[in-house]
């Protein structure tokens, strides 16, 4: 247990998974990942491992410029851009049923009269269960008419948007690959989100430890010069 200035106890908890190539699920298209040892003690004095991955390998978040033109990059970014509240909306029932499934305003509706309302500028982070598949084929499933994953609709996007529960920060987060349904390959949510200038927090891991309301996330990862976004270590402050 940890404490802040004030002496409010925190628990800090991972929601990154480990950044490894022989587990790390990786986005159809996206650059090769390799974890090269480069030097070692006995031969060297040190240890030290050559890593070669796309910004987005694994847990990570996006800048608005993955997307968007012109869009800020990941060194535009304010620092209070990522460290936001987070609520949680667990879906892994409609997501074991459909793989599709994508997030309806009705499902925010919903979520807000049994939890009150979504804080503005917050993480809205989806559990789908796809966390369990993290290292299989399962996680990606794809068959011949493309990805099978659940995401957000554009509709509840923009009602999040609209509503101003996206303020002038605010993200969505998911244990997926991204935000959008894996089916629609117009990745309409994410230029929706990035439009709007906010960020993503993808291939999220250990939600089981997030709590429905009341944590923080805090978003870490390289600053690259123009970058798109980075590999991440997310933390959520409870």
């Amino acid at each position: 247990m940890q404490s802040n200035s004030f002496g409010t106890p925190h628990r800090i908890v991972s929601l990154s998974h480990v950044n490894d190539p022989a587990s790390t699920p990786i986005f159809p298209g996206d650059p090769e990942f390799a974890l090269e040892t480069a030097t070692t003690v006995e031969a060297d004095g040190y240890y030290l491992q050559y890593v070669k991955q796309g910004e987005h390998t694994g847990t990570h978040w996006g800048a608005p410029a993955h997307f968007e033109l012109g869009g800020l990059t990941a060194d535009q970014l304010d620092p209070a851009d990522l460290y936001l509240p987070a609520v949680k909306i667990d879906i892994r029932e409609k997501s074991a049923r459909n793989s599709d499934y994508i997030l309806r305003v009705d499902d925010l509706v919903d979520w807000e009269s049994r939890h009150g309302r979504i804080p503005d500028g917050a993480a809205v982070i989806l559990w789908t269960g796809w966390e369990s598949r993290w290292g299989t084929d399962l996680y990606a499933n794809i068959d011949a008419s493309g990805i099978h994953q659940p995401g957000f609709g554009v509709d509840a996007v923009r009602w999040l948007l609209d509503s101003g529960r996206f303020g002038r920060r605010g993200a969505l987060g998911t244990d997926t690959f991204g935000p959008d349904a894996g089916s629609d390959d117009s990745y309409a949510v994410s230029t929706l989100l990035y439009g709007a200038h906010r960020i993503s927090l993808e291939n999220l891991a250990n939600l089981s430890a997030l709590p429905t309301t009341g944590a923080h996330v805090l978003v870490g990862g390289t600053v690259n010069r123009g970058g798109s976004g980075s590999p991440a270590t997310v933390y959520a402050l409870i």
